[in-house]
C-alpha cells in the first residue's frame, strides 16, 4: 500500500474501456497529477463527472463516451488548457456547456446522444436557467409533421390505383391498346420528322 501510494502519481494513462465497470467515477482519480490519458469509454459508469477533474492540468485526451453518466459538465473541465481530445458523447448529461474555447469550440459530435445538453457547439438554444430548449419558435411547424404512416400508405395506394387505372385499361380493353400504340407511332414519326428537318436547316446554314 506504501509503494502504490508513492507512485500513482506518476501514473500517465489509464484506459479501462469496453469492460462492463459500474458504478460512479471516484473523485480520488483527480489526485492523479500526471495523468495524460483517460479511457473509461464504452462502459456502464454512471454518477457526475468528478467536480474537481480540472485538477488534471496534464490530461491531453479524456473518452467517457458510451456510459451513462449524468448531471452538469463540470466548469473545471474548461479550465485544462492543453487537453487535445475529448468525448463525452452517448450518455446522460444534461445543462449548459461551460463556456469556453476549450469545451465550446469543439466537434458537436463529441457530445452527441446527450439529449439534455444545451449550448455551443450544439444547435440547441439553453434557456436562462441554463436547460435545454428546442431551437426553434412554438408558432413555428415542424415540416416533417405532415410525413406519417398514413402519408406513406396514401401514397402507395394512389400509385397502385394509379397504374393499374392505367395499364389496366391497356390490357383488358383491346381498342384503347390500339388507339394507345396508334398514338405512340404518329408521335414518334412527327419527332423524327422534325429532327430531321432541324438538321437540314442546321445543315444548309453551316454550308452558306
Amino acid at each position: 500500500m506504501y509503494f502504490y501510494k508513492n507512485t500513482l502519481g506518476l501514473v500517465k494513462r489509464i484506459d479501462l474501456s469496453s469492460n462492463r465497470l459500474t458504478g460512479e467515477i471516484p473523485s480520488e482519480i483527480t489526485h492523479l497529477v500526471g495523468l495524460v490519458s483517460l479511457n473509461l469509454s464504452r462502459n456502464h459508469l454512471t454518477g457526475q463527472i468528478p467536480p474537481e477533474i480540472g485538477k488534471l492540468k496534464s490530461l491531453d485526451s479524456l473518452d467517457l463516451s458510451r456510459n451513462q453518466i449524468n448531471g452538469r459538465i463540470p466548469t473545471s473541465l474548461a479550465q485544462i488548457d492543453g487537453i487535445g481530445y475529448l468525448d463525452l458523447s452517448y450518455n446522460n448529461l444534461s445543462g449548459e456547456i461551460p463556456t469556453g474555447t476549450q469545451l465550446q469550440g469543439r466537434d458537436p459530435s463529441f457530445y452527441v446522444g446527450n439529449s439534455l445538453l444545451c449550448g455551443l457547439p450544439l444547435k440547441k438554444i439553453c434557456d436562462p436557467e441554463g436547460t435545454s430548449r428546442p431551437n426553434v419558435s412554438s408558432n413555428q411547424e415542424d415540416p416533417d409533421a405532415l410525413i406519417t404512416q398514413g402519408f406513406y400508405m396514401s401514397l402507395g395506394l394512389g400509385f397502385v390505383v394509379g397504374f393499374w387505372g392505367v395499364c389496366g385499361s391497356l390490357i383488358f380493353k383491346r381498342s384503347w391498346r390500339y388507339a394507345y400504340y396508334k398514338f405512340l407511332n404518329a408521335s414518334n414519326d412527327w419527332l423524327y420528322v422534325k429532327v430531321a428537318l432541324m438538321r437540314r436547316k442546321l445543315k444548309d446554314v453551316l454550308n452558306r
